[in-house]
């Protein structure tokens, strides 16, 4: 096991700890969630974030696969269940990304901001699952909280549930 896994396997325990001390109902372990990630996707955590998404704790991995690529992967805490994947692109010239965004990063990022005004502290561009473009925004809030925010690329609706970010082990590339 490589050093920054562990690294980041113990520190994820740490912070687990007293987010559930803090009543935001991370119950499940980090490491079911991790593993499950990388069997998917085998390769390095390069992030770990803690999120409540629909009220539910999960776990949001960033992983530099073995594949060369880059995946977002998200598993629910309590059950240890992978919910979402998705391969991160470096922008929105990637053939994937270009081949069927029809809004602009600016549009998005006033539909993000228009439902959670603050500021934009993150971009990423993302392909789902289903193969369709998505513009990913961290947000941070004028109450303090940051906020994900994804936007379709293709019809430039919020993709889906916000989510809101606890805490986040690992700097994102």
């Amino acid at each position: 096991m490589n050093k920054k896994l562990v690294a980041v396997a113990l520190a994820s325990a740490f912070v687990s700890t007293f987010a559930y001390a803090g009543g935001n109902g991370f119950t499940g372990k980090m490491e079911t969630c991790m593993k499950a990630a990388l069997a998917k996707h085998p390769g390095e955590v390069q992030t770990l974030e803690a999120e409540i998404s629909g009220g539910k704790a999960q776990y949001e991995f960033d992983i530099k696969g073995n594949d060369g690529k880059e995946w977002e992967v998200e598993c629910l805490a309590k059950s240890g269940k992978i919910i979402e994947e998705e391969q991160e692109v470096a922008n929105a010239d990637d053939p994937l990304f270009k081949a069927k965004a029809k809004i602009t990063q600016d549009e998005a990022k006033k539909i993000a901001l228009a439902k959670f005004p603050g500021e934009v502290v993150e971009s990423e561009f993302s392909i789902e699952s289903d193969g369709n473009p998505s513009y990913e925004f961290d947000i941070k809030t004028k109450d303090g909280k940051e906020m994900e925010v994804e936007v379709d690329a293709v019809t430039g609706k919020l993709a889906e549930e916000a989510e809101e970010e606890i805490y986040q082990i690992g700097v994102e590339k």
